[in-house]
């Protein structure tokens, strides 16, 4: 966790710029918030719900993310009612609890704004058992919730939007079928159920607090699409939890309260909340347990037995998501690592033809986006194989394989890049061997993902190109006609069709195979 934390690369900076950001936006609502008068309970719901939307709103182009933002308040304020109505009703309060839950994550096939406006409906319910919202207390919330919402937004979109010089990325979701066969379908059962053994057991172990563990339960599915994935986080989140306890009874606790070095430890523990989200849920869920610590410390309700009843809600919560993905509607390791390894694969068909396109002389045809969204794909398939390559996994040859698969992956990955740099390149010409060598690309693809079948379109064996896939030289000084663009463009599809047919051993064995029964 620690090398990961300190070595892992940031490209453009980005994670540091996001929780740079993400200070100075959060501390501008709180900050407004405050200084107009609110009490404590609305400036803390108003600076987290200023977290929650810098923090999910992810869509592709910085108009998507503001209009996904302005939507917030539609889904929170009506839920936000809800919650305070039923205050005094616990039966009601349950059930519309778990169907908030199960329609945030249903949401997801939405895609981003689906996503952002189900994780904050869902934690519009959370902050009102958090702070026991009442009816009369709505006005405030809902100004306070505002303001926050429209300073977050100004930093955001105004002060310092480096999104708009950043070419956007659309994250793919998993594919699927209709009904139940949606991951997004299955994932709301399972949550719903999660949260029914959660919120009853939750509940024998505290009339009060019983909430944290539904909390736990339902974010441990967030950003997961497989049992393996759901069952690592479970376990990243309960480490989290124990360390970030630790860590609050060693700066929270002694603090009791005091305003000042409360608001700059909270202020850090953003900052790490958005710096290590992208690499490790453990370091963010120490970040946020830390924080929850000290805001319950300005609550003046902080003590030893509130953290140990935390960490032992969020067991519930996750033992409550482990028990359904494992016997509710399971989406195994191996058809949501199929799915995403498919998908990469079709991406680096996709890259190869565009920049076969280019090289002939296509100035339409750029493959450099379509290289980028490999990169987000083939980051996506790691995330998918993560549980069979993690330490604690006991299946030696499972996670041998998975490492195999990733590093064939990281080598498609390398080529495309490079074939795409060549393919910009505006000395490159096309050269006669590019159709053959792209055609076995082909080829190659299409035994990946229909073994034993045709390639989609292609030709005749009398119509295939002249050169023969095993006699084309791509070593070849060369000449008038062989341009060095289109040596190297050679050079990097030769290597795609050896990584393409090297991925075949350990994607298309049988089921008790060490990678695919997973």
């Amino acid at each position: 966790m620690l090398k990961r934390m300190f070595v892992v690369p940031d490209p453009g900076r980005l994670r540091l710029r996001s929780a740079t950001r993400a200070v100075l936006g959060v501390g501008l609502a709180v900050a407004v918030c405050g200084l107009s008068g609110h009490t404590l309970p609305a400036v803390i719901t108003g600076g987290l719900a200023a977290l929650l939307a810098l923090f999910t709103v992810t869509d592709t182009t910085v108009r998507a993310q503001a209009v996904s933002t302005a939507l917030l308040p539609a889904v929170g304020f009506p839920v936000l009612a809800l919650a305070a109505g039923l205050h005094d009703t616990p039966l009601l309060r349950d059930v519309a609890f778990l169907a908030v839950a199960g329609l945030g994550v249903y949401a997801r096939r939405w895609g981003p704004r689906g996503h952002a406006l189900g994780v904050f409906a869902f934690m519009t319910f959370f902050v009102a058992q958090f702070l026991r919202t009442v009816p009369e207390q709505l006005p405030g919330l809902y100004t306070a919730v505002t303001l926050a919402l429209i300073a977050s937004s100004a930093v955001r979109f105004g002060l310092w939007c480096y999104e708009r010089w950043i070419p956007p990325h659309p994250a793919p979701a998993l594919p699927g079928g209709s009904g139940l066969a949606r991951a997004t379908t299955r994932q709301a059962v399972q949550v719903a159920v999660a949260g029914a053994f959660a919120l009853v057991v939750g509940q024998i172990l505290s009339e009060g607090r019983w909430y944290w563990a539904v909390g736990a339960a339902w974010w441990i599915f967030v950003n997961t699409s497989s049992r393996g994935e759901t069952l690592l986080r479970g376990f990243r989140r309960v480490l989290g939890t124990v360390v970030g306890i630790g860590a609050g009874l060693l700066l929270a606790l002694p603090l009791h309260g005091a305003v000042a070095p409360t608001a700059a430890l909270v202020a850090v523990c953003v900052f790490a909340i958005f710096y290590t989200a992208p690499v490790s849920y453990s370091w963010m869920m120490l970040a946020v347990t830390l924080m929850v610590s000290l805001l319950y410390g300005l609550l003046g309700a902080l003590e030893p037995g509130l953290l140990a009843l935390r960490l032992a809600e969020t067991g519930v919560g996750a033992l409550g998501a482990a028990l359904a993905v494992t016997f509710v509607l399971p989406i195994t390791t191996h058809a949501a690592t199929h799915a995403w390894i498919e998908r990469a694969v079709h991406s680096v068909h996709g890259c190869t033809t565009t920049a076969a396109r280019r090289l002939a002389g296509d100035p339409d045809a750029d493959p450099a986006p379509l290289a980028a969204q490999l990169e987000v794909v083939i980051g996506r398939a790691r995330l998918s194989l993560a549980p069979l390559v993690h330490p604690l996994n006991p299946l030696r040859a499972r996670k041998a394989r998975a490492r195999q698969v990733l590093a064939l992956l990281d080598d498609c990955a390398r080529e495309v890049r490079g074939l795409a740099s060549v393919a910009a390149d505006p000395q490159a010409s096309h050269d006669a061997r590019l159709a053959a060598a792209c055609w076995r690309v082909e080829a190659a693809v299409q035994a990946l993902v229909s073994p034993g079948g045709e390639p989609a379109g292609s030709p005749a064996p009398e119509a295939q190109p002249s050169a023969a896939p095993h006699t084309v030289r791509t070593d070849a000084t060369p000449g008038p006609a062989h341009h060095p663009g289109a040596e190297a463009a050679l050079n990097h599809l030769h290597g795609l069709e050896k990584v393409l047919t090297e991925l075949a051993a350990p994607l298309h064995s049988s089921p008790g195979s060490p990678l695919v029964g997973s």
